[in-house]
């Protein structure tokens, strides 16, 4: 194999290069994933130990839905009128505190379980006013070009953590207990909250309207207006609703007399995503990302359906690790078209309706798996659910084209975005010469 060919495979690091304030958040947000899916895996283990109800699993989506979604628009509207750097580390701190009830609630004689549901209910409201700000910060650490680099290492960052994160959990819980697992969150979200300290302050730009309803439905207005945009959404929204089964993961161990297997099962999709991470050099030079969309959303729900039909763990776990290739390439994909294309004074706001695209789709999956597992079986939860899913994506992509077709060099929104960042540079040099 050529040294060309594989110089083409390596991740780009460009982004790591050109940007300090992108290197903390790289180191941040991989201590924060890891402690993070420590405490989402023992989470629905606390849940499953103290009910023994596929049901009572999945109800942990609905319950972390309705603050997803007033907090995920919300938290949009704060990003665009406060200092993204503050909005981001008062929100590690306050899921930190929420880390330290969980702690709490697991070394009491006998734990609780609605204060379990009340901590997912918080950290969905917390996760949804951060999100939006780490997300627009994005647009503005990282150079335009640079785009679909960033998003590969911050997918390896994520990956990186939801494999190390859940085997884990497994360990920790099954030789210590979840409040040791829970006591590792804690302590994560404090080295977190310092790296925070460490980035430049990033105020709103000038002449930011305070946050309110109307500003919010301008940002909604927006996104509806550009069917590209709208397809990244309905897309990611139709493969996680009917396809994201993580929460029955540990009735499946159960079928397949593999409870030994339980993290691997958990880890497997971060698997793929991350083999593909490690060989995304390819995709920085690629110009069509409504393709990586499509294609990887197909691919998600194929495998997904593949590993619900499979009897044997290791062709289920291959069949996971597959989905979470796909995953990740549809959210390379997404992420692109989103930081090349959204303005900057809608970026937040934007933000927010992203976070509710990618988020509320694994919310809302989590009921509709536990609910069909219920009613029809572990089984056809999974393989219906990824066979429903190839098919919303092969009909939202005949409704629209555009997405299909997205190339970064002609798109009109690309166009723009790139020339406002290139004036924007402009002037800062300009300014520096002056000084």
């Amino acid at each position: 194999m050529s040294t060309a060919f594989l110089s083409r495979l390596v991740p780009d690091l460009a982004p790591w290069r050109s940007s300090r304030d992108f290197r903390t958040l790289f180191f941040q947000g991989a201590i924060t994933f890891f402690t993070s899916f420590m405490a989402m895996i023992a989470l629905p283990l606390q849940i499953k130990h103290l009910t023994d109800s596929p049901l009572a699993v999945g109800a942990m989506g609905a319950v972390e839905l309705v603050p997803l979604v007033v907090f995920g628009l919300y938290g949009g509207a704060l990003a665009d009128a406060l200092d993204r750097r503050r909005l981001i580390m008062l929100s590690e701190a306050g899921l930190g505190v929420l880390a330290l009830l969980l702690l709490v609630n697991a070394l009491l004689p006998e734990p609780l379980l609605w204060p379990l549901y009340v901590v997912a209910a918080g950290v969905s409201a917390l996760a949804g006013l951060q999100r939006p700000a780490l997300d627009s910060l994005m647009a503005r650490i990282v150079p335009h070009e640079q785009m679909t680099a960033a998003a590969a290492l911050n997918a390896l960052r994520y990956q990186i953590g939801a494999i190390a994160g859940p085997a884990a959990a497994g360990i920790v819980v099954a030789s210590a207990g979840y409040a040791a697992a829970y006591a590792v969150t804690v302590a994560g979200f404090a080295v977190s909250v310092l790296l925070c300290t460490r980035l430049a302050p990033a105020p709103p730009s000038p002449g930011a309207e305070r946050p309110s309803l109307r500003g919010i439905a301008e940002g909604a207005r927006y996104a509806w207006s550009r069917p590209v945009l709208l397809g990244t959404y309905a897309v990611d929204l139709a493969a996680m609703f009917l396809a994201f089964p993580h929460t029955i993961y540990p009735f499946l161990a159960d079928e397949l007399d593999a409870v030994w297997a339980l993290g691997l099962m958990y880890s497997a999709g971060a698997v793929g995503s991350l083999l593909l991470g490690m060989t995304s050099g390819w995709t920085s030079r690629i110009r069509r990302h409504g393709l990586f969309v499509v294609c990887g959303a197909a691919v998600w729900g194929g495998a997904i359906a593949a590993a619900g039909l499979s009897a044997d763990i290791w062709l289920v776990l291959l069949c996971l690790a597959v989905a979470g290739a796909g995953d990740m390439l549809s959210g390379l994909g997404r992420a692109t078209i989103w930081n090349q294309t959204i303005p900057e004074e809608l970026r937040g706001r934007l933000a927010g309706i992203e976070v509710l695209s990618y988020s509320v789709g694994p919310q809302l999956g989590q009921v509709r798996a536990g609910a069909m597992a219920g009613w029809t079986g572990t089984r056809s939860a999974f393989w219906g659910g990824g066979l429903l899913c190839v098919g919303a994506v092969a009909a939202l992509t005949a409704l629209l084209p555009s997405l299909v077709t997205y190339d970064s060099e002609t798109d009109e929104d690309a166009r723009r975005r790139r020339a406002a960042r290139e004036a924007g540079a402009a002037e800062e040099r300009e300014a520096g010469t002056a000084a």
